[in-house]
Order: C-alpha cells, then sequence, then structure tokens
C-alpha cells in the first residue's frame, strides 16, 4: 500500500528537513516513513521531532518493558503497522524479548508477562478502547505500583501512541521493516476478536 500522501523526498525537503533525514537514517538505517509524509508540514515535522525527543528524555520512571508494552498494545489496538514495527525495533533495541510479542492477546494469563507488565497493558487497553473503560482502582493499583509519576508517564506514553497510531493510520503509513520480520506477524486486535 502506498501512502494517501506521497513522500517527500530529499530533493524537494528544505534544508533543515534534508538534515533530519540525514540524522534518522543514520539513527534507523532508513527514514522513517511518517518523517517524509509530516515533511509537507516542516514546522509541525519539527515540533513533533522535539516533542519526541523529549519525550523520550523525560520518560524514565516507568520500566523500558512496561512502557514499550502498553505503546505497543495501543498500537496494535489502533491497528496502525508502522507503528507496531518501529515499536518492535525499539524494544528489540532496549534489549527487550520481542518474541514474546506473539503471545501478547494472553498477556492477563501467560507467565512470559509479569504483573506490572499486565497492568499496564490492561491499562494501555482501557485507555485506547473509546469510549475509555479506565476505573479508580485501575488508576489506583497503577499508583501502588508505579507512583502518580508513573501513572501520568504511562497515560502520557498511551495518549501520544493513540495521536501517532491514528494519524498514522489516517495517511496510508504501514510498515516500513524495521521489525524482527516475525513481529508483523503477530495478529491484530481485530482478528483475534
Amino acid at each position: 500500500m502506498t501512502t494517501r500522501l506521497e513522500p517527500l523526498t530529499p530533493d524537494r525537503a528544505p534544508l533543515l528537513t534534508r538534515l533530519m533525514y540525514r540524522y534518522a537514517k543514520r539513527r534507523f538505517g532508513e527514514i522513517p516513513e511518517p518523517f517524509a509524509v509530516y515533511a509537507h508540514h516542516p514546522r509541525l515535522l519539527r515540533a513533533n521531532a522535539v516533542h519526541e525527543g523529549l519525550l523520550q528524555l523525560a520518560s524514565t520512571t516507568l520500566p523500558p518493558s512496561v512502557r514499550e508494552l502498553a505503546v505497543y498494545w495501543t498500537a496494535r489496538t489502533v491497528g496502525c503497522s508502522w507503528c507496531v514495527d518501529f515499536g518492535a525495533m525499539l524494544m528489540r533495541l532496549e534489549g527487550l524479548d520481542i518474541d514474546r510479542l506473539k503471545h501478547i492477546d494472553d498477556y492477563a494469563t501467560s507467565p512470559l508477562y509479569t504483573d506490572d507488565e499486565r497492568a499496564a497493558i490492561a491499562y494501555a487497553n482501557a485507555v485506547t478502547t473509546d469510549p475509555h473503560t479506565v476505573t479508580d482502582e485501575q488508576v489506583d493499583d497503577l499508583r501502588r505500583r508505579f507512583g502518580a509519576a508513573g501513572v501520568v508517564e504511562l497515560t502520557y506514553q498511551i495518549g501520544v501512541e493513540n495521536m501517532r497510531a491514528r494519524m498514522n493510520s489516517a495517511l496510508g503509513i504501514t510498515e516500513q521493516g524495521f521489525g524482527s520480520g516475525e513481529t508483523c506477524r503477530v495478529p491484530w486486535a481485530t482478528e483475534a476478536n
């Protein structure tokens, strides 16, 4: 599938955008397609890049596996194959076990997931469900596990992933091959039902 807006090629991009492309290619091995599509609006592309960088620097309260699994579940629930693919790569780069993603539908009972990870995935599901189904008990449980700052970080990460995934899906941006190859074979939430 091709994107609904054509990616902006480096030869058509302004200088600062080309520099961002170069940095992204060095960091990830290729230019992430969302960058090249968002580049049609250079100021929003830059705002997004600054926001993502600050978000990465600020997100230090939660264990990486808790944060990344919640974000992954969110991307998968929304149906953003690009986000699933890229998220699997980020988990691999963090040294996390991505093979267990094949069993994520069984997270609630699988011994592959810790109680903290289960709570975060269930919360990601509750936040992403429309209308959301978050309960006071759920937030209280997360607060006991991660503290108030952890609840805010988890909620923020899930909210941002909802925005990313919905934006990429709306623009027709699909997987790019960042993941291990196995990750795109994980059944989508709509197929599991």
